[in-house]
């Protein structure tokens, strides 16, 4: 964690520790205790750990970042109990409102000190004790949430077969560091809308900037969990979010499509929403390049700084397979390819024993050791899961499978800027880094100023799915900054389809 993150944390638990130290001084005196040792961070807190008779370690407590923010309200309210207040109101305005409720109940001529023993023989009801105990669970189920780990279903099949749709995981925060939320205003549990709803669940009433503390890099190879980058301004309608990105709408209109025009012509019934960084929707890919290197993409297999990199393990790819066979028994393919026809994983060809193929490496290779297949070839003619690549420009005219050179920013690094490199990294130093950035009469304007070359605020990652044919990832909206960064995803917990799959529970994620 960076020397100012440790300062930002502690700045705020002195200040929920010292701001109520006005009003608390006065109820110090009420209580027979020297008003001064209110204004004494964590002092103060020991002091009314003492007069309540509860544990003096509770104040160590407080110094754990961000969770010592929750244990300070909890003696704040144990604190006002002594003082007669244990409606749950009373303790709701001494956890939130310290600062103001402090002074207002000590001015009370009607307020007196009334002692452990006193504040003891009251008997919450069994309905207050319940509420006490589901604020509690929410509040510890929220912190693990925003800061352990989280959980995630995977929507779509751009990573099969490493990770299949509705395959429920655990995400690891921790991984690559806990990210503050740059909108801690939101509704406990949910992402980005309220359930059954197209409202916002969250407010941007306080918006934090990027932090991250303990700060770890995605390692290439992670099935990396991240906030969609173009998502930051959606259609809010069914059938459109990430599922047809805004920003592919707005480029088809701009090339005359008809159907894309009268969407944004007609803001009524296609409303926009605009997103913070982590509220964006979750993306799961995998990490193929890293900040600072040189990636291409050639016939479908990715170079990284001019070397070749092995696919992964469970990753799919199109394929026209001649076969040694007039027929293929369907459960055999099932069970010894994992291939299902129901799914569309094979069907016949235009020639006699052709057929097209979904196929990972390990199912390729045990078709030729059996014998199975007699000729191979990558079917390039798929079309389906792609369209107009980044950058969407004039000057780079590459193709889901065949794609680059191109280089991955890197925190630091200076690139000097071309005409024919500004649609690369525009969106990266605009949106990403807010600057306003622009090219006008074959000048770079930089925060209204001229530049020739820029500087790095962030590193960025390029992702891609295992199914490689089949994904919206990097190849077509560009690179991921670390500040949208979310998780690796860590271990399968449950998996559904007709009926839990049982094999997959419990599973780590490679």
């Amino acid at each position: 964690m960076p020397l100012q993150h440790f300062f930002i944390v502690y700045l705020i638990s002195i200040l929920i520790v010292l701001l109520p130290s006005f009003g608390l001084a006065q109820l110090f005196k009420k209580a027979g205790v020297a008003s001064w040792k209110a204004y004494i961070p964590y002092y103060n807190t020991w002091v009314m750990q003492d007069l309540a008779k509860r544990p003096k370690h509770w104040v160590f407590w407080q110094l754990i970042p961000i969770v010592g923010w929750f244990i300070t309200p909890g003696i704040f309210i144990e604190f006002v109990q002594l003082f007669g207040r244990f409606t749950f109101l009373q303790s709701i305005c001494a956890a939130l409102f310290a600062p103001i409720y402090f002074p207002i109940i000590a001015t009370s001529s009607k307020l007196k000190f009334i002692g452990v023993d006193a504040a003891k023989k009251y008997k919450k009801s069994d309905f207050r004790e319940w509420v006490d105990a589901a604020i509690f669970a929410i509040v510890a189920a929220t912190l693990l949430r925003l800061f352990v780990f989280e959980a995630y279903t995977i929507p779509t099949g751009s990573m099969e077969k490493s990770l299949l749709v509705n395959d429920f995981l655990f995400v690891n925060k921790f991984s690559y560091g806990p990210r503050i939320p740059n909108t801690p205003l939101s509704v406990p549990f949910v992402h980005n809308y309220l359930p059954r709803s197209k409202s916002k669940s969250y407010s941007e009433l306080i918006k934090l900037p990027y932090t991250r503390w303990w700060a770890s890099p995605v390692e290439r190879g992670d099935a990396t969990v991240f906030n969609f980058p173009a998502g930051d301004t959606v259609i809010n309608q069914d059938g459109f979010q990430s599922a047809q990105p805004y920003y592919d709408i707005q480029r088809a209109a701009e090339h005359g499509d008809p159907d894309a025009i009268t969407i944004l012509n007609n803001p009524l019934d296609f409303p926009l929403a605009v997103h913070p960084p982590d509220k964006t929707d979750n993306y799961i890919k995998r990490c193929v390049g890293l900040p600072g290197e040189w990636l291409s993409i050639r016939d479908n297999q990715v170079y990284i700084n001019g070397s070749k990199q092995d696919l992964p393990d469970n990753s799919q790819m199109h394929y026209i397979v001649t076969v040694n066979s007039q027929f293929l028994d369907p459960e055999i393919m099932k069970e010894e390819y994992d291939l299902d026809a129901d799914k569309g994983d094979y069907m016949i060809g235009d020639s006699p024993n052709q057929y097209k193929m979904l196929l990972t490496s390990a199912a390729k290779d045990k078709m030729q050791k059996t014998g199975l297949i007699k000729e191979i070839s990558v079917d390039y003619s798929y079309q389906f899961g792609g369209g107009p690549t980044f950058p969407h420009d004039e000057y780079h005219q590459w193709s889901r499978d065949n794609f680059g050179p191109l280089w991955i920013p890197k925190k630091g690094a200076t690139i000097t800027l071309t005409k024919e490199n500004y649609a690369i990294y525009r969106r990266a130093i605009q949106s990403y880094e807010h600057n306003n950035f622009f090219q006008r009469d074959g000048k770079f304007i930089l925060n209204g100023s001229e530049i020739k070359e820029y500087t790095f605020k962030m590193d960025y990652y390029w992702m891609m799915g295992d199914n490689r044919q089949d994904s919206q990832d990097s190849r077509y909206w560009g690179f991921v900054p670390e500040d949208r960064i979310v998780g690796k995803a860590s271990i399968i917990w449950f998996s559904w389809e007709n009926g839990p799959r049982w094999k997959r529970l419990f599973r780590f994620v490679k």
